[in-house]
């Protein structure tokens, strides 16, 4: 009983949510700004000022919270890019341009979220397989709304050059974003942004023009 009463007016179960909450975010600095390798659970409780005991409420491993982490800065992402394309203007070009930028942005304002993303992945065995299941959750957020912008018709026609073209071009985009990132290409985030824009109008077009 004594573990679901309140506490300064909170109740237990907001105080967990706050707990997991700030365990949270300081996996996204560790995770964001170290590497992987260097999460545990005692670096983990100290950055985010809490005893090692309130961990085990929230998680059972340490790779629970690189799960955690990496699903935060991807529902993050999500919803930016999301609201980007119902607020752009109906034209294949400006709802592509706003999805891109909305990514790009997010991530290169906040180096630790590219690196969560696109870099440890490739050394955490479970982000890796995380990775993969998100992937293919965004390629359908691709496809579900270019099938809204051209149409049913238009949809069923292109059948699976959809799914291809959109793995493809989220694939090309993630690499060259790394590579931006490392400071491999020479260009503006903006010229990132707007070259980037280009590739997706073009194959989409292409796509529909003879899918």
């Amino acid at each position: 009983m004594a573990a679901s009463r309140s506490y300064g007016g909170i109740p237990a179960e907001q105080r967990r949510g706050q707990r997991r909450v700030a365990l949270v975010a300081a996996g996204v600095e560790i995770v964001g700004t170290q590497g992987a390798a260097r999460l545990t659970v005692g670096g983990l409780c100290s950055q985010a000022g809490l005893n090692e005991r309130y961990f085990y409420e929230s998680f059972a491993s340490s790779e629970d919270v690189l799960v955690a982490v990496f699903d935060e800065v991807m529902a993050e992402l999500t919803a930016v890019i999301v609201a980007a394309v119902a607020a752009a203007a109906d034209d294949a070009r400006a709802k592509a341009r706003a999805a891109i930028a909305a990514a790009v942005e997010l991530l290169t304002d906040d180096p630790r979220k590219t690196r969560i993303v696109f870099v440890e992945p490739l050394a955490a065995a479970a982000l890796n397989s995380r990775r993969a299941e998100v992937g293919r959750s965004f390629v359908g957020l691709i496809v579900a709304q270019a099938h809204e912008f051209y149409g049913s018709a238009t949809a069923l026609r292109i059948g699976t050059w959809a799914d291809f073209a959109a793995a493809h071009l989220l694939g090309g985009l993630a690499e060259t974003l790394t590579a931006w990132v490392r400071g491999d290409l020479a260009i503006s985030r903006e010229e990132l942004i707007e070259r980037s824009t280009e590739l997706f109008v073009l194959v989409a077009d292409h796509v529909v023009g003879t899918g």
